[in-house]
């Protein structure tokens, strides 16, 4: 474990946490060389701001032949549709895993007073990915925390994040997490049934890294070999950066990692805690900076504790997480549970998996310490 103590300049919280180090350009730029862009669109979904940039495509796949023999404005075009391909799966994934759409099933398990829905493979995944994460953590990962959650509204605040609405009562909170538990969850073949029929289902703390996952995966299966995929800080780097289009086997072998940023949570000008190279991995960040509402001088962020319905209380402001490509979803699960186990606790939780996968982890705690869980990292 490694720590050193980051000098923040204000007190202000920023925005956003993970940056690129490269710009995410909206036109395509198809020269080639070290300052090649690559081709990027960006689009709001998943109730975020979404971006994929595409740099390299493999020249011996159907899409890289194709590109080949196509004028460099046709190649732009090819790529655009290729990357609003990738934005509608956004979308069909939402419409099968948000609580807030009617037609979901996540919002049919929800509604159906503890009968049992037949639900698609995807949304079985991710229920039994968030119980998984919910055993590992103790129940501080907790995907049945929507009784809680729809008491609070993170949303409609104003640039001072004070919000409009009432706090939530005691008693309000005290009869929601009464029905917050998801062991109570069952399932049987394709059919998920809550036994406790006043529980909801809310995937917020997992469904963004299983989408990431799954839009990752659609890009490689058309032959792309480099690209970021960023759904609101939710990120994968699929091979490294190329400085060209269409690329053999050996560019993309011998391509530099992409650089990814760590900003300062702190820091209203965007003042970044460190870099570090990523090739095909998932990076995710939580923290208690990113949706938080300010009530008569208190803040209140959005990570509940599933066994008060109250903002967890944690020394961790905020917490990265990096996994090998392909598990966006275990990131995504592992950065909430961290920042409610605070950051000692964490940090050994994270040395802890290393056997099983490849992780790490770097914690940015309330009085600006930074630790990571390799000091190569800093």
């Amino acid at each position: 474990m490694t720590k050193f103590n980051w000098k923040s300049k204000t007190a202000k919280l920023a925005i956003l946490l993970l940056v690129l180090t490269f710009i995410i350009p909206q036109a395509g730029c198809q020269s080639n060389g070290e300052n090649y862009q690559g081709i990027g669109k960006t689009g709001f979904y998943l109730d975020t701001v979404c971006a994929v940039t595409i740099y390299g495509v493999a020249e011996e796949s159907p899409l890289g032949e194709e590109l080949s023999q196509a004028k460099e404005e046709d190649q732009q075009k090819r790529i655009y549709q290729l990357i609003t391909d990738a934005f509608k799966l956004c979308s069909q994934y939402e419409n099968l895993l948000s609580k807030t759409i009617p037609t979901s099933e996540i919002a049919q398990i929800n509604d159906a007073a503890g009968q049992g829905v037949t639900v698609s493979s995807e949304t079985l995944e991710v229920v039994k990915k968030g119980m998984e994460y919910g055993k590992l953590s103790d129940g501080r990962f907790d995907i049945t925390i929507g009784t809680a959650s729809q008491l609070w509204d993170f949303h409609d605040v104003d640039e001072n994040h004070e919000g409009e609405g009432e706090i939530p009562s005691e008693d309000a909170l005290a009869e929601a997490v009464r029905h917050v538990d998801y062991t109570k969850v069952q399932i049987d073949g394709t059919t998920v049934k809550l036994q406790d029929p006043e529980m909801e289902i809310d995937l917020g703390g997992i469904a963004k890294g299983y989408i990431s996952d799954k839009v990752a995966e659609y890009l490689e299966d058309q032959g792309v070999v480099s690209a970021v995929v960023d759904l609101g800080g939710n990120i994968v780097t699929i091979g490294g950066k190329t400085t060209k289009l269409v690329v053999s086997e050996e560019d993309g072998a011998h391509c530099q990692p992409f650089n990814i940023g760590i900003k300062d949570p702190q820091s209203t000008t965007g003042q970044l805690l460190m870099v570090f190279p990523c090739k095909d991995k998932a990076v995710v960040t939580s923290g208690t900076y990113e949706r938080f509402l300010i009530k008569e001088g208190t803040k209140y962020h959005h990570i509940l504790d599933p066994k008060t319905g109250w903002p967890v209380d944690t020394d961790i402001l905020s917490v990265t997480i990096i996994v090998e490509k392909g598990h966006g979803v275990d990131a995504d699960g592992l950065s909430t549970t961290c920042l409610a186990m605070g950051v000692e606790e964490a940090t050994a939780f994270i040395q802890g998996l290393k056997e099983a996968m490849e992780i790490d982890a770097v914690f940015v705690d309330v009085d600006g310490n930074v630790t990571a869980t390799d000091e190569n990292i800093l």
